[in-house]
């Protein structure tokens, strides 16, 4: 019986491991490590993700060229350079108001239009997230009070009364035409419409969600309500007043209402009772915006 060995590709490693040569400092190449690791050694106020996305955005380069690949491997002493783009501030951008502030807390008047968090690892536009740390969102186009939070145990604080719903909302909203009852609870489930998953729809086997209304004044093609959210469902007010058959002027997602050419979504956070730290339960409100009082001149 003839028992043959495995065949080396490398006749030079087979020389080693026969003893015919030894390994020293000169045979081995030096260590390379991926761009993304690199990055994060140099990086250490961007997460591994967040740096992943530059790379693929083109935001870095190494020894002077482009890279775009966070799993291309270099070695050490390569010279990286990262360069994140300054947000983009649209000419109409308009700076959020500050309503309160002290060493825990800001409160703004935001404006709509203004993103409450990044889309992605990086956005070119300002967010709520460049004043301070987010505890709650309002959506794009709604306008009003919002609360941040400057240090990580006050965002814990403030979040967690949000979760236990120790906050209280008040919201005013223009919709089309005139509820049928000047005041009532919507007691209505709401789930994703699974036909279009960035909406939403009131559906039996839905989140429980409860909103109650009431009427301040009318002209019978429109209205301005108050709206008091018990719940904090996402879209749970313009999918609760889609459902009365009265939507929000200006809603692009849940108006039927082709001809609307509203300039924004005409919902506006009111007012925010909430307990800061120190234990002081405070109500802070924004004004309603003047283009709301034009229906009704």
């Amino acid at each position: 019986m003839i028992i043959t060995g495995k065949k080396f590709s490398k006749p030079e490693m087979s020389r080693v491991i026969n003893g015919d040569r030894v390994l020293n400092s000169e045979d081995s190449k030096p260590e390379k490590f991926r761009l993304d690791h690199l990055l994060v050694e140099q990086h250490p106020e961007y997460n591994r993700s967040s740096l992943q996305s530059f790379i693929k955005l083109g935001f870095v380069k190494v020894n002077g060229v482009v890279a775009k690949k966070p799993n291309e491997k270099y070695e050490k002493d390569v010279e990286i350079l990262l360069t994140v783009p300054e947000k983009e501030r649209a000419k109409e951008y308009v700076e959020p108001k500050v309503i309160y502030e002290d060493e825990n807390v800001k409160v703004l008047d935001k404006p709509a239009g203004l993103l409450s968090m990044a889309k992605g690892e990086y956005c070119p536009e300002p967010t709520l997230e460049d004043y301070g740390l987010l505890v709650h969102r309002l959506d794009r186009d709604t306008s009003g009070v919002v609360i941040l939070a400057k240090n990580e145990p006050t965002q814990k604080l403030l979040r967690k009364q949000f979760q236990e719903r120790k906050t209280h909302k008040t919201y005013y909203a223009v919709v089309e035409g005139r509820p049928k009852l000047d005041s009532a609870k919507i007691d209505l489930p709401i789930a994703r419409n699974l036909n279009r998953p960035t909406t939403f729809k009131v559906d039996p086997n839905g989140k429980p969600s409860t909103t109650f209304y009431k009427l301040l004044k009318t002209n019978g093609e429109y209205s301005l309500l108050e709206l008091k959210p018990i719940t904090g469902r996402t879209h749970q007010l313009r999918v609760h007043l889609k459902y009365l058959g009265n939507p929000i002027v200006g809603d692009k997602v849940y108006s039927e209402d082709k001809k609307n050419q509203a300039s924004r979504l005409f919902l506006h956070a009111k007012s925010l009772e909430i307990t800061i730290p120190e234990g002081n339960r405070q109500i802070f409100e924004a004004p309603l915006p003047e283009e709301f009082s034009r229906f009704f001149d």
